[in-house]
């Protein structure tokens, strides 16, 4: 019984992380990851899709404008 409810609460926070920002999906698959242990699931980190690579933002130096030093 004790092992469902941990598997069922990192289900649902697998859930959660689908739809959430980068940082938070990182941090609620680490927290499903702790109740699958506690569960005493295996293979679920098979399932799990990997992260986005991160966003890369052009150098400050690229927006200057006309006559900007």
């Amino acid at each position: 019984m004790k092992q469902e409810f941990y598997r069922g609460l990192a289900q649902r926070v697998r859930g959660m992380a689908e739809k959430a920002d980068p940082f938070t999906r990182r941090r609620l698959l680490d927290l499903a990851k702790r109740y699958d242990s506690k569960g005493g699931a295996a293979g679920w980190g098979a399932a799990e899709r990997p992260l986005p690579a991160p966003r890369t933002t052009p150098a400050a130096s690229s927006f200057s404008g006309p006559g900007e030093t």
